[in-house]
């Protein structure tokens, strides 16, 4: 009985928000029949589709969508990989803390995107500058969860591995990353959102292939269904991308609290 009602209230969450999509597409497309607002301004739902039909068949769509995705996932992948040893090591040594936290600190409200005339100097106009802003960006907030989920690590745990005999080593892959694993995850969760944001801005500003530049090069011909055409593209990827990471949450999870609630 439970996993039938698990499942139909699932079906029922999905269904209301497919509802609501439906709706808001709908009142796109009347809108834009109507010419309540300005064809110019905002062109028909069905004509964005079309284009994006045909930036598919020619294979515009799929180059610009791999090069935003490659970019925004390899900077996100570079925030990952420095990111969490960073906050972990923030939080057990208070030499790597006094070291970083201004820094941090400093760096989590500044607007990174002000930085790109820098990487672009120091690492050119393709990729390796887009990459490294789209890691810079993404950082802040996996150090930060990092930082704040180790911190937050319960002592008993450690205690209680330390009085077994437990190493520094076993502690670490045992009890800290079992227990700080939410919190670290739900800084990723946030990171990526931003990894894409930034990956389409850097596009737009430095142009070339990817959805951002295309998206540019659309405004500036006065081709409007193009620029809406790479917006439903880029807003398609990012719900793809972030629920797979929420999949990747539950599976990782899966002996988490959270997880046994949510079932």
């Amino acid at each position: 009985m439970t996993a039938t009602r698990t499942r139909r209230r699932a079906l029922g969450d999905l269904l209301i928000q497919s509802l609501v999509i439906a709706a808001f597409l709908l009142a796109w497309e009347m809108t834009a029949r109507a010419r309540v607002i300005n064809p110019f301004l905002l062109p028909a739902l069905s004509d964005v589709l079309m284009r994006i039909g045909k930036d598919l068949g020619s294979g515009i769509a799929i180059v610009d969508l791999s090069l935003t995705l490659y970019r925004a996932l390899s900077g996100f992948a570079i925030a990952a990989a420095i990111g969490i040893p960073l906050g972990i090591l923030m939080a057990r040594w208070s030499l790597v803390r006094w070291f970083f936290d201004p820094l941090i600190s400093a760096g989590f409200p500044m607007p990174k995107i002000a930085f790109l005339p820098i990487f672009v100097l120091w690492f050119g106009l393709f990729d390796t500058s887009k990459i490294i802003m789209v890691a810079f960006s993404s950082i802040f907030p996996v150090v930060s969860a990092a930082y704040a989920g180790t911190q937050g690590v319960d002592k008993w745990p450690l205690w209680s591995a330390r009085a077994l005999g437990a190493k520094e080593r076993e502690l670490l892959w045992e009890v800290i990353l079992p227990l700080a694993l939410p919190q670290i995850l739900t800084g990723l969760q946030i990171a990526l959102p931003v990894a894409l944001i930034t990956t389409v801005v850097t596009e737009m500003l430095m142009s070339g292939k990817g959805i951002g530049g295309t998206m540019m090069n659309a405004g500036r011909f006065a081709d409007s269904v193009g620029v809406f055409a790479g917006i439903v593209e880029i807003a398609v990827v990012g719900i793809l991308v972030i629920r797979g990471v929420e999949a990747l949450r539950r599976r990782l999870l899966v002996w988490h609290a959270e997880t046994r609630a949510d079932a």
